[in-house]
């Protein structure tokens, strides 16, 4: 693995693990304010911005205990400021009958250079489960 795939690795790993702790403010740190992203959730939508990512934060990961680990990355290096990420995401969390489950999604992330930093500008996730079983918001 070179410097630069090693960079992308950490700072994606960086991602989930604000991710994990619902810290938003770093998340918007790492993400740039126009991301652009394909998610389950967005039902085959693309949505642009911050905010479809902050009503989960605000009403699903600041209160659950959620865990998130990132296996068989695998980098591509575009340029000296474009990176492309692909990896599987393991999603283990405790529902409110205290039962616990694990959900793999596949994720693409394709990160920015800006101003010396990386920056990530858009995601896709996939997932084959039941969308309404997928998070730990499911009304239960």
């Amino acid at each position: 693995m070179t410097t630069s795939e090693g960079e992308i690795v950490s700072i994606t790993q960086e991602l989930i693990n604000v991710i994990n702790r619902g810290d938003y403010e770093n998340y918007q740190k790492i993400c740039d304010a126009e991301l652009t992203a394909f998610e389950p959730e967005s039902l085959g939508n693309i949505v642009i911005g911050m905010d479809f990512h902050k009503f989960y934060f605000d009403n699903v990961i600041s209160y659950q205990s959620i865990n998130n680990t990132m296996v068989n990355p695998i980098v591509h290096i575009l340029s000296d400021n474009a990176a492309c990420i692909a990896y599987i995401r393991l999603t283990q969390f405790i529902d409110k009958q205290g039962q616990s489950h694990t959900h793999q999604s596949e994720e693409t992330r394709v990160w920015h250079k800006k101003n010396n930093e990386w920056r990530c500008i858009h995601l896709h996730r996939s997932y084959t489960g039941n969308l309404s079983s997928m998070t730990p918001y499911n009304g239960k």
